[in-house]
This record gives structure tokens, C-alpha cells and sequence, in this order.
């Protein structure tokens, strides 16, 4: 059985943040999207160890904290450092992938052009981290 995922969306475009919105509305899927403009304000959220997310979805390119310094933070933390993190960037930088799988990164998505293209990765990624194990425990 599918869970319901409560998810951190970490990003500072608000039309990105539609999208992906969108995107779950439409595939009517039940998760609960939490959001955040960057990655200190992510921090803060996640100060609330009784409420934390199933999966966190991380934009690189952000102000005040980017992308990979929320995930160096997020997994030098002992509690939160399980957290599965995926990236979803317009990055196709090899440089920033590879850093953020050494980091510990749980994936990294380029966000397609095309919306049937990204509700489909979007679709994949979260049908994927709702049956995943980890999530149940």
C-alpha cells in the first residue's frame, strides 16, 4: 500500500512551486507539501523533530543557503541525516551531481522542460519513496 508522504519542497521559485503543486494535484496523489523559499528557512522547519518530513525535494540554485550547503548541514545533523533528500534542479552540472551524491544525496532529478515530462518524473519519484521502507519505519 501507498503511504502519504509528507513532503519539504525547498525551493524559491514560485512558479516551480505551482508546478509541482499542479503536478500532485493532478496525478491525485494525497501528499502534504510543506514549503520553503530556501534552504535556512528549510532549517527552521525542520527544528521540529515531532513533525519532520517523509522526503525532502531540494533546489540547488537558492539565495541566503544554497542547495548544497542545506544538504552538507542536513547530513552532518544525527537526527536528520536519514532524511531521504532529492534533488530537483534545472542543474545539469556534473560538478554539482557528483558533489551531491558524495555529500549523500538520495537522488537527483533535472527538471524537464516539458510539464507531461516532469509530472512523470514527479510521478516516479514520489510513487517510488512511498512504498519505499525506509518511509514505513
Amino acid at each position: 500500500m501507498k503511504e502519504k508522504l509528507r513532503i519539504l519542497l525547498i525551493e524559491d521559485d514560485v512558479i516551480e512551486v505551482m508546478k509541482l503543486n499542479r503536478a500532485i494535484s493532478s496525478l491525485e496523489l494525497p501528499h502534504e507539501i510543506i514549503e520553503a523559499n530556501n534552504g535556512e528557512e528549510a532549517l527552521n522547519i525542520l527544528k521540529d523533530k515531532k513533525a519532520l518530513p517523509d522526503l525532502i525535494l531540494l533546489d540547488l540554485n537558492m539565495p541566503k543557503l544554497n542547495g548544497i550547503e542545506f544538504l552538507s548541514i542536513l547530513k552532518s545533523d544525527e537526527e536528520l541525516r536519514f532524511l531521504p533528500t532529492v534533488i530537483l534542479t534545472t542543474s545539469s552540472n556534473r560538478k554539482d551531481l557528483k558533489e551531491c551524491y558524495k555529500i549523500g544525496v538520495s537522488g537527483y532529478i533535472i527538471k524537464p522542460l516539458k510539464y507531461e515530462d516532469y509530472r512523470s518524473k514527479i510521478n516516479d519519484v514520489l510513487t517510488y519513496w512511498s512504498i519505499n521502507e525506509l518511509i514505513k519505519n
